[in-house]
């Protein structure tokens, strides 16, 4: 029996706490250029200015709904709750021919 505690793979934080410990889910070490590189480039995303917080609460529910949610079933939802719906770049984008 593995006495290890398997490491956390859903949920919001999941990647966030296996970056943060620099190992993949599997185990394995993230190689330190990639961690660095990845550092780097959230350390520019925390200085930039934000345009509000509706605005960045809709842009991750368009991101990660669109994984889960048929386009025509995000958008009505998006409008329910009084966002703007689902744009054109953003159906090409997330809904476009794979």
């Amino acid at each position: 029996m593995n006495s290890q505690k398997s490491p956390q793979t859903t949920g919001a934080d999941a990647v966030d706490v296996a970056i943060a410990a620099g190992t993949d889910f599997d185990g394995t070490p993230i190689p330190p250029a990639k961690l660095e590189l990845y550092r780097q480039v959230m350390e520019l995303e925390a200085g930039r200015q934000r345009s509000g917080v509706s605005n960045t609460m809709r842009s991750r529910i368009v991101r990660i709904g669109a994984k889960h949610i048929p386009q025509e079933k995000l958008n009505q939802m998006l409008i329910d709750a009084d966002f703007t719906p689902l744009k054109d770049k953003e159906i090409a984008f997330y809904y476009g021919a794979k």
